[in-house]
């Protein structure tokens, strides 16, 4: 579940399908610059018994990864305890949100991840943050009540049921939601599946359970993971994209064929380059099937939806919009335009240092680091700017007694030409020059050391001698070659 963001429109209506981005965004011309000088901590003094928080000092908008490193980041500082509210439409403390697609889906009798296991921050290695720990560190806890509007003005939320809230600093950590079809060619059918929370996850286990067949559409992060977990119900799995081959916003055509063969090897079906005219029902309103734009269809009693997301503004875009990523524009502190108002996580448009452009990242990664960025620039006199390195992950077909375990990395920008080493068995790495400088690099099945190396590739960005690397036997003679490129370049 994760992308790097641009052109996305935020107030128009939803395409049949929502194109994949790239890693590779366009350089924003002035890139965002907002004044340190209007950022101090706001203060308010209003009768606590005016508000449902008790006018607590900082109220986080978001229960996903982002609010959970943020909620850790303020304990770490000793600034939670009576002094900090998340404000949640889910029913769970954070979680780990990328479990949802990968081992929350598997069978039962393989050992499927479950709540509280991969509560915040167990994903990084820290403390598992249950609800009693919330209760513990002081934090108020508001779920199942999103935020409906904001006063800026006045310091002060409401939500879906009335509550009045009241801020000092608020930081919006909101993520995104998912591409929806349109109802009216059955994107709200029985049997069609969006993955986005624990409820979403729940309700597809429901649907595989008695699943016979299951077409999944989209050839990104949801559809392979999807259609990976699929394969461990032993049903009949496809997987409909627009594009020509798996992946297109990060996979060479070559790589991408190496995994497609992979997943045809497990039993999926690929109908690529398809356009979806609507999905047809039964006379009990489930879906019974896909129909393509050629007339064909696809049958289907289980159809899971994975074109993509769109960045959670919701009720905040009087705090300033960014319409050419999207989201919520923010600067290298996570501020936006109005003084104590903060954006975290896949919803904030920041500045991405290492390639001089402003960006807006989907991803687990960033939702960590984001949030304690932001909460250390908050709480601390810390100034330094982020300094994010792209980073991305998949792992896939882990099921108890799968045959072959996936996990690939990519650290960078995927930008210029490609040279690809290795035949997948397990090993293939892919690296991305671009004028003699290696900006990108991916690697499946490597090992921890090798895995430990690519960012510092990545973010070193050396001079790479492409046809001495293209004449690599193996990933490991190719990374060696690269490693003695950040050497000569660090005795310079």
């Amino acid at each position: 579940m994760a992308s790097i963001s641009n052109a996305l429109s935020l107030k128009h209506g939803l395409s049949l399908w929502c194109p994949q981005s790239t890693p590779s965004v366009n350089r924003i011309s002035q890139p965002c610059s907002i004044s340190s000088t209007n950022f101090r901590r706001r203060s308010f003094s209003v009768s606590a018994s005016s508000f449902a928080n008790e006018n607590r000092e900082f109220v986080i908008v978001g229960g996903g990864n982002a609010a959970g490193y943020a909620a850790r980041t303020f304990v770490e500082h000793g600034m939670a305890d009576g002094k900090l509210c998340i404000v949640s439409k889910e029913a769970y403390a954070p979680y780990e949100r990328p479990a949802l697609t990968k081992g929350y889906l598997f069978p039962h009798d393989k050992k499927p991840a479950r709540l509280p296991g991969f509560h915040t921050c167990v994903g990084s290695g820290g403390e598992r943050q249950t609800p009693d720990w919330y209760k513990e560190k002081g934090i108020e806890m508001l779920h199942e009540d999103p935020v409906s509007d904001i006063n800026i003005e006045k310091q002060t939320l409401k939500t879906s049921s009335g509550k009045l809230l009241k801020f000092g600093s608020l930081i919006i950590a909101t993520g995104c939601t998912a591409s929806r079809f349109p109802d009216k060619i059955g994107g709200n059918l029985s049997g069609v599946h969006y993955v986005r929370d624990v409820a979403d996850a729940n309700s597809l286990i429901s649907s595989l359970e008695k699943a016979k067949k299951v077409v999944v559409v989209g050839g990104g992060y949801i559809g392979m993971e999807v259609a990976a977990a699929a394969v461990a119900w032993k049903v009949d799995t496809t997987i409909i994209f627009p594009e020509e081959h798996l992946m297109t916003r990060l996979f060479t055509p070559s790589l991408a064929q190496k995994y497609e063969q992979l997943y045809q090897d497990f039993g999926v079906k690929f109908v690529k380059g398809a356009s979806i005219s609507n999905l047809e029902a039964g006379s009990d309103g489930h879906v019974v099937g896909v129909k393509l734009a050629n007339g064909s269809i696809i049958e289907a009693d289980t159809v899971v939806v994975g074109i993509g997301a769109k960045p959670a503004v919701g009720p905040f875009e009087s705090v300033g919009l960014n319409n050419t990523v999207g989201g919520i524009q923010v600067d290298g502190l996570f501020r936006t335009s109005i003084p104590g108002i903060f954006a975290i996580g896949d919803v904030a448009a920041f500045p991405l240092k290492i390639y001089d452009r402003t960006t807006r990242v989907e991803h687990v990664d960033h939702a960590r680091r984001s949030a304690q960025h932001c909460v250390k620039s908050l709480l601390t006199a810390h100034t330094d700017t982020y300094d994010y390195l792209p980073y991305f992950y998949s792992r896939v077909f882990e099921y108890e007694g799968s045959p072959r375990k996936v996990w690939w990395q990519f650290f960078g920008d995927n930008v210029g030409e490609t040279v690809e080493i290795g035949n997948f068995d397990p090993k293939v790495a892919t690296f991305w020059i671009d004028s003699g400088k290696l900006k990108g690099v991916l690697l499946e099945s490597g090992s921890p050391e090798e895995f430990q190396l690519l960012p510092k590739i990545a973010r070193s960005q050396p001079f790479v001698d492409k046809a001495k690397l293209e004449k690599a036997s193996s990933v490991e003679e190719a990374l060696e070659i690269v490693q003695s490129s950040l050497k000569v370049e660090a005795a310079v």
